[in-house]
């Protein structure tokens, strides 16, 4: 695997603009990625020191369309925390 086909995308939401304070950045990743090659993508991709990666994996859930029941697929997400004084420019002003 691509280490630029590892993220997926930033997660943005309240509780991980309140991460960010204390440097750790929130991203959706594809679901066979590993820690070292989440750790090598954001190093390459934003020029930062990673310290830790932890990974999340959220089950998908089942969702109504008219009548019919539907379940989402599940994804993994990692929490990235960066050396002190590392910032992801990407996150900045949200």
């Amino acid at each position: 695997m691509n280490l630029l086909e590892v993220l997926r995308r930033p997660l943005i939401t309240e509780k991980t603009a309140r991460l960010q304070d204390t440097g750790k950045y929130v991203f959706e990743v594809s679901d066979g990625a590993t820690k070292p090659q989440i750790k090598a993508a954001v190093e390459l991709a934003f020029k930062v020191k990673v310290t830790a990666v932890n990974i999340i994996r959220v089950k998908g859930k089942m969702r109504r369309m008219g009548k019919g029941l539907f379940l989402t697929p599940d994804w993994k997400k990692a929490l990235v925390t960066l050396k002190p004084g590392d910032k992801i420019e990407l996150f900045e002003g949200v």
